[in-house]
């Protein structure tokens, strides 16, 4: 296999035709593959985690003598949240410094064991505070998965097939989050006919959102695709056959003592913030505005609360669904985009677009039939941001400090993010308590938070056809 300066050289005197595709030989298929089933079941594993949290938190605090109201759940949601959330840049952190000095492979294998064994553990949960634990420690994994998956893919890719593979496999991610909202959907239908009620372990009643954390689980079996057939990238086998990198891999002191470097993971941490902020303190909190929006339609029906229940975790799972087809397109979508108009003008159209679209779904989602193309929609503008993180961010540092790049500008957003659903749970419970649907009026206050991004856009770089800098 010819090295990765030969091939930049090559490329640049005889760029390569055809699909970008036709240029990935079976080992860049599988690094691709593999890559894209950690980040789905990473997601899938998030996913899970936001469609079952009201109804764990219901269940939980009950357990505990604190019948819970609305507002009180709103507000355990935003801390659960937030704790998930600093446990995911935690993980980030220390797992992206891991994957420049020990290797993306073995790093990756070790974050999916992290994630899955402790999503199982979830289920487990008699508590709030044990729940909280858990989902801590869940995000250590979680967390640190992203910044060497996306390094190892854009290492491992041809120059000209480097974005279209990141893009596809950040579009990917949506499976994961499509397929926990059909499992919820199966077991939310299987909980409102009667099919839960006599499934008890230990004298507790399993419900559906215990079973869900109990399929999480089994992404580790994945660890054993990737203790078999994944390689290091040459790039980075390369650099550590040299004297003086190997010290420098991993290093936040090197990250901050360039100039360079250290603007890019700047500039980069506030637009990671901008779009984390408002996925998962106002997006990921629309199945709880739906909850909401269903709970008072169901009110006055004939049904016992374990059928409503059910009909609420079905309905809720049909609008992550929602969100995630359009979250699929809107990714795919940057990747096209950013290919003919450069990174900059792509991620100012998807801000405005964020910002907007999410602003109108709090505002006018009223109706049962809204779910079917306000949702997609919020989705399509959202998460095309993050279609354009796993293509920008590992463009914007060299080789021995790819992975903690990425990983400080993604996941310490996170640790900025995690104050998000806290403020939207005190929006919920004490700004707005004393409106109908207190979640309406706080996920529209938060949405200025995009702005951030639109502000510090004049700012970065601009990388479109450029080659990862070494």
């Amino acid at each position: 296999m010819q090295t990765f300066d030969a091939e930049l050289s090559d490329n640049a005197r005889n760029p390569p035709a055809g699909p970008w595709w036709s240029e990935l030989n079976r080992y860049h298929w599988f690094v691709l593959t593999v890559a894209a089933l950690g980040w789905l079941f990473d997601t899938m594993d998030q996913q899970i985690f936001v469609l079952t949290r009201i109804d764990a938190l219901r269940e939980l605090l009950t357990r505990n003598g604190l019948p819970p109201s609305r507002g009180m759940l709103g507000e355990y949601s935003g801390y659960a949240t937030s704790i998930f959330l600093l446990g995911w840049a935690t993980g980030g952190l220390v797992f992206g410094v891991m994957g420049d000095k020990i290797g993306r492979a073995k790093t990756m294998l070790l974050t999916i064991l992290i994630y899955s064994v402790c999503t199982g553990l979830s289920a487990l949960s008699m508590g709030f505070t044990d729940f909280v634990i858990y989902r801590f420690l869940t995000g250590l994994g979680v967390g640190g998965e992203f910044a060497v998956g996306v390094s190892l893919v854009a290492e491992v890719m041809p120059a000209r097939a480097r974005p279209f593979a990141l893009g596809l496999l950040q579009a990917l991610s949506a499976v994961g989050n499509i397929s926990a909202a059909l499992m919820s959907m199966g077991l939310g239908r299987l909980e409102a006919d009667g099919g839960l009620k006599e499934l008890i372990v230990f004298g507790v009643q399993i419900k559906a959102w215990r079973i869900l954390y109990v399929i999480g689980i089994f992404p580790a079996f994945l660890a054993i695709v990737i203790r078999r057939g994944l390689k290091e990238p040459e790039r980075w086998q390369n650099l550590n056959h040299t004297e003086q990198t190997p010290k420098r891999a991993g290093s936040y002191r090197e990250l901050f003592g360039d100039a360079r470097w250290r603007r890019h993971a700047i500039v980069g941490l506030l637009m990671a913030s901008s779009g984390v902020i408002g996925l998962w303190s106002i997006g990921f909190f629309m199945p709880d505005l739906y909850d909401s929006v269903l709970r008072k339609s169901y009110a006055g029906s004939d049904m016992n609360p374990d059928q409503i229940n059910g009909r609420v975790v079905f309905w809720k799972g049909v609008g992550s669904v929602m969100f995630n087809v359009g979250a699929f397109f809107g990714i795919y979508a940057f990747t096209l985009m950013t290919h003919y108009t450069g990174r900059r003008p792509a991620f100012a159209v998807a801000f405005a677009a964020a910002m907007v679209t999410t602003m109108w779904v709090f505002l006018k989602l009223n109706n049962f039939s809204d779910l079917f193309w306000m949702v997609p929609l919020m989705g399509f503008c959202q998460l095309a941001l993050f279609g354009g993180y796993a293509i920008y961010f590992p463009e914007l540092f060299p080789t021995h400090l790819r992975s903690t790049g990425t990983s400080f500008c993604y996941n310490v957003g996170r640790i900025v993010a995690a104050v998000g659903p806290s403020a939207l749970g005190l929006l919920t419970s004490r700004v707005y308590a004393n409106s109908d649907e207190p979640m309406r009026w706080a996920g529209i206050t938060m949405c200025s938070v995009f702005l951030l991004g639109l502000f510090v856009l004049p700012f970065v770089p601009e990388t479109k056809g450029q080659p990862l800098p070494e």
